[in-house]
Formats: C-alpha cells, structure tokens, sequence
C-alpha cells in the first residue's frame, strides 16, 4: 500500500508584541494558538522573543526549517529597529564592522539610518522620553544569537525600544496586517529553499 505524501504548509505571520513564538505555555501568557488556527503539524521556523515583532515563519516542512536555522548558510534577516536616541556615523560603522557580544564579535551586518516605517502603534506603546528624540535603523544581518540586535543597538548606545523583523531572505512582512497569517506563494517556497 502506498503511503499518501504529505503536504506540505507554508505561513507567515505578523507576530504581534506580546505573543510567544510557540503554541503553548504553562506560564498562560499570549501564544501563536491565541492568534490563529494553525494546523496541529506546522511549527515556527525560528522564533521572534515575546517582546520583537513582525515577519514569522511556520511550516510543516522540516527540510526547510532546517535548512533555514543552519548557520552556515547565512540566511538574512532584516529588522527596523525603532532605537533611543539618533547614531551617528560612529555608532552605524560599528553595527557593520561587529560589536563585541559576551565575548564575541557579531558578524558585519547591513546598517542604515531610515525614515520612520509607520507602523500601527504597538500595543502597549514604547515608553518615549520627551527630551530623547528616537530613530529607526534598519539592520539585516546573518546570525541569529539571542537578542542579537537588541544586544548590538545597546552595545552602541542607542538601546531598542521597538523591534519589527520585516523580512526573512526574501519573504517580506510588506503591509501584512498586525497578527495577520498569509501562505506563502509557490515563488517565494522555491526561493527559500536555495
């Protein structure tokens, strides 16, 4: 009897602020099966920490998955990060070169100084300091430590007080709306898994 091959999903998710990148948690704080009814077999490829933002993607397809965590391929990620303060050129050249993160430097990163996206306000909304202005950056790098940019954009000076990841390799967050699902396209599938 032959075996019915299976199907493989493909999601990506707006993570809302708050929201925990899996589907349970015995603590009962926000999680993905709060957001949308996923279907039992697709996992979060990754994760994005309960207080970041943006594109998150789910799927059933293990080979990509691991395709898409091994480090050696340096996949890109890119976030806008809404940062305490206005860097200067200084502080930006050390976000490419690398900074120094509990004992290792980060690998160079793409860094540059961006209008504001316009995002939705988060809910709750950043503290803001009345004689601090604020900035957004827009960094893509190919690592994926822990808090890694929220860590780099501290090491600085300019701490972060809003992280959105707007895009995965090629797969954009575009004007998904807030804890919105789409699937992806067969384009965007095939490009993933180069």
């Amino acid at each position: 009897m032959k075996e019915i091959p299976q199907k493989f999903l493909y999601f990506a998710l707006n993570k809302p602020y708050g929201v925990l990148s899996q589907f349970t948690d015995a603590g009962d704080r926000k999680s993905l099966s709060d957001i949308y009814n996923f279907p039992k077999e697709v996992y979060p490829v990754g994760r994005l920490d309960m207080d970041s933002e943006g594109l998150l993607l789910l799927t059933n397809d293990k080979s990509l998955t691991d395709h898409l965590l091994n480090p050696k391929h340096k996949h890109e990620k890119e976030y806008y990060a809404q940062v305490e303060g206005i860097p200067d050129g200084t502080a930006l050249q050390k976000l490419r070169s690398g900074v120094i993160l509990e004992g290792r430097k980060t690998l160079p990163a793409k860094v540059k100084l961006i209008d504001d996206p316009n995002f939705a306000e988060r809910i709750p909304p950043i503290r803001e300091r009345k004689t601090i202005p604020t900035s957004w950056l827009s960094i893509a790098i190919v690592e994926g430590r822990n808090r890694q940019v929220r860590k780099m954009t501290a090491a600085v000076g300019f701490p972060t007080l809003r992280l959105v990841r707007v895009r995965i390799k090629n797969i954009q967050l575009g004007n998904l709306g807030n804890g919105m699902v789409r699937e992806l396209m067969l384009n965007e599938i095939e490009s993933l898994k180069k």
